[in-house]
């Protein structure tokens, strides 16, 4: 059974953003209309306020914010053909505290921020109602902990946005306006306390799917000590560092103890049906819980499905489909992503993009039919000189039908001959999609609400969190274990299809409105593995085990290079950082650890020729919201010009 949140009720001004208590039921919900705090000093509304928190985990995927804040301006994507939040990449005189918005979809600097105090808001009240007179029912202790949970996991997201901030730890159901900045220090020292009493008090295991755990905590918490030790807070965490990173050590292993990774990678991805086996699998720690079902859906579906797709319903012989998604072409896959992974032994590219589409709308007397080979990506290497042009239409002949395919794009095509990493970019609406939020499901081609649950912690990450200790540690040899282990995972076995592709538009069948329309779909289960890499047929198992670290792989030496790196150090936390991007691509993590490390720069300048020129060190921090600066006062009065630059992050 799963968790399923849906009714909101209890909306309160606050001058951090709002406060906004959510309530639902599991599965049997029971419609409530009361507008004020007193129905959570009963029992019942204890209850539902518990269960409501869970509705600020969705924000982490339910608007155009969850990218704009963690996949752009980084090494891993660029701007696609649509540019509504194109200032979130390209760090341009439009980045400010006060965002410069391209349309109504442009993500304000307040998005972030209002709704990171929302959900601390709601789990101050939870905290302040559970009380020996109010509250004494058996899942008191579960409560204290989720509601710990929260609120550390919030003030875990705004300090590695924006540093310092506010600190609130008491409920306001009235307009408050006289806050301060708290430092960096304290800020993350507060996420750090919140997580381990969080740890302390949830439960092992979760009574439904989606619940929070002790695992859940302990991943969240060494992820905050790791966040402590890393570069952003050299400036003040020497006395920490050493503690925090053999704390965080132990917590991860804690946890990988506890959590099997996937058999196979693709098993993540392979989204078939709603509340099906991919959301069930052991990896995953933590989720943020969408559903199929109209009565708990609430405000929010999840809409990721939209963002990281390219377009193809303007190509020959094709037209938008459920299974191909709606694509709203935000985020473009950059060309480090290409060079990043072995395309030959390392399977993870290959199940996390998609590369080929059916045909779904042949033409008459066009000689193709439904499901023939529609549109291919070849993602190939400098060098190669078997294609003439970055798109060719007609001119590549499909091995399996003898067809020429309507289109073929490639990343290296002979004229330009690996002279930049740039072919691709002639057409901003023409990349490899990212695979990892593609929803057939929906019922309907305008739907933007998607119903794939939204991965918050998974042990595959939680193994890269101990690699990153251990290099921290200078203990390179242990900190490749860790590493090895997910390589090993994302290696072919031993008789495995490589041409083998799965994603979630597998989930859209006749259940779907699509299908009662044309039953047709550009779902196509190969990859382009085998004409990219130009290699005969096999099913031999390939090895990526990294065992010496002045001898790593080509991928990796390749940025080493580009980026100046020497020393052991250096290396090894470049590696970690490309094994982030293989393993975690578009998984909300980049940007933060991008800006933690300190890397962030020298990336985007390598990696993102659009945020290149623009990007300085000032970056590593978000810009505290104007609206926020607005509001708030010192000793009863607006904050002056002069004030509201001492609260504000420098450069802004």
């Amino acid at each position: 059974m799963k968790l399923y949140k849906s009714i909101t009720f209890g909306l309160m001004a606050l001058a951090l953003g709002g406060s906004m208590a959510s309530c639902s039921d599991f599965l049997d919900e029971e419609l409530t209309t009361q507008q004020n705090t007193d129905y959570f000093d009963t029992e019942e509304g204890i209850d539902q306020l518990a269960i409501g928190m869970y509705y600020n985990l969705r924000f982490h995927f339910g608007k155009e914010w969850a990218y704009a804040t963690t996949n752009y301006g980084t090494d891993e994507f660029t701007v696609g053909g649509d540019g509504s939040n194109k200032v979130w990449n390209n760090y341009d005189g439009s980045f400010q505290s006060q965002i410069v918005a391209a349309n109504s979809n442009t993500t304000m600097a307040e998005s972030l921020w209002d709704n990171m105090y929302i959900g601390i808001n709601n789990a101050n009240l939870l905290l302040s109602k559970i009380t020996p007179d109010s509250y004494t029912g058996a899942n008191k202790k579960t409560y204290m902990g989720e509601a710990y949970f929260l609120r550390g996991f919030n003030y875990l997201k705004l300090v590695s946005q924006y540093g310092g901030v506010p600190l609130k730890l008491e409920p306001s159901d009235v307009p408050l306006r006289e806050f301060t900045r708290s430092s960096a220090e304290a800020t993350v020292g507060q996420a750090i306390s919140d997580l381990k009493n969080a740890y302390d008090m949830l439960p092992e295991t979760a009574s439904l799917t989606g619940k929070m755990t002790k695992d859940a905590a302990a991943h969240f918490l060494a992820k905050a000590y790791l966040f402590r030790a890393s570069e952003i807070n050299d400036s003040w965490n020497s006395a920490t560092k050493d503690e925090d990173l053999t704390e965080a050590l132990r917590l991860a292993k804690e946890v990988i103890a506890h959590h099997q990774l996937a058999e196979n990678f693709s098993a993540l991805w392979n989204y078939t049906e709603p509340d099906g086996p991919s959301e069930q699998l052991d990896e995953i720690i933590l989720s943020a819980q969408f559903s199929s079902d109209k009565s708990s859906e609430g405000a929010n579906g999840n809409p990721c499905h939209l963002y990281f797709l390219s377009v193809y319903n303007n190509l020959p012989q094709m037209k938008r489909d459920l299974a191909g998604g709606r694509e709203y072409q935000r985020l473009r896959t950059s060309y480090y992503m290409y060079n990043v992974y072995d395309m030959v032994n390392d399977s993870r590219f290959w199940k996390s993009f998609k590369t080929k589409y059916a045909v779904n709308n042949p033409k008459k007397d066009s000689g193709y039919q439904l499901g023939d080979l529609g549109v291919m990506y070849v993602i190939n290497r400098p060098g190669d000189t078997r294609f003439d042009g970055v798109q060719l239409t007609e001119k590549v002949t499909d091995s399996k039908t003898g067809k020429k395919i309507p289109t073929v794009f490639v990343a290296y095509p002979k004229d330009r001959n690996g002279a930049d990493d740039v072919a691709l970019y002639d057409d901003v609406t023409r990349f490899a999609s990212l695979n990892k939020y593609i929803d057939g499901s929906r019922e309907a081609l305008g739907d933007m609400q998607g119903h794939r649950d939204g991965i918050l912690a998974r042990v595959g990450e939680t193994y890269l969190i101990a690699a990153e200790v251990l290099i921290r540690q200078n203990q390179y040899d242990d900190a490749l274990y860790y590493i090895n282990k997910i390589r090993q995972r994302a290696a072919y076995k031993s008789g495995e299809d490589r041409s083998v592709y799965c994603d979630g538009g597998a989930s859209y069948n006749e259940n779907a409105l699509g299908w009662k329309n044309d039953g047709v779909n550009s779902y196509y289960t190969e990859n382009s593995y085998y004409e990219s890499n130009n290699i005969t047929e096999t099913t031999a198992a390939t090895s990526l085990d990294i065992t010496d670290i002045h001898n790593l792989p080509a991928e990796d030496e390749a940025i080493i290079a580009k980026l100046g790196y020497s020393s052991d150090y250096d290396r090894m936390m470049c590696l970690l950082l490309n094994e982030r991007s293989r393993e975690l691509c578009g998984e909300f993590h980049r940007w933060v650890d991008l800006a933690r490390t300190k890397t962030l720069v020298a990336r985007v300048k390598a990696f993102n020729p659009e945020a290149a020129p623009n990007i300085e060190e000032r970056h590593l921090l978000r810009p505290i919201p104007q609206t926020y600066l607005d509001a708030i006062q010192k000793n009863g009065h607006a904050l002056t010009p002069e004030e509201k630059k001492a609260e504000q992050n420098p450069g802004y």
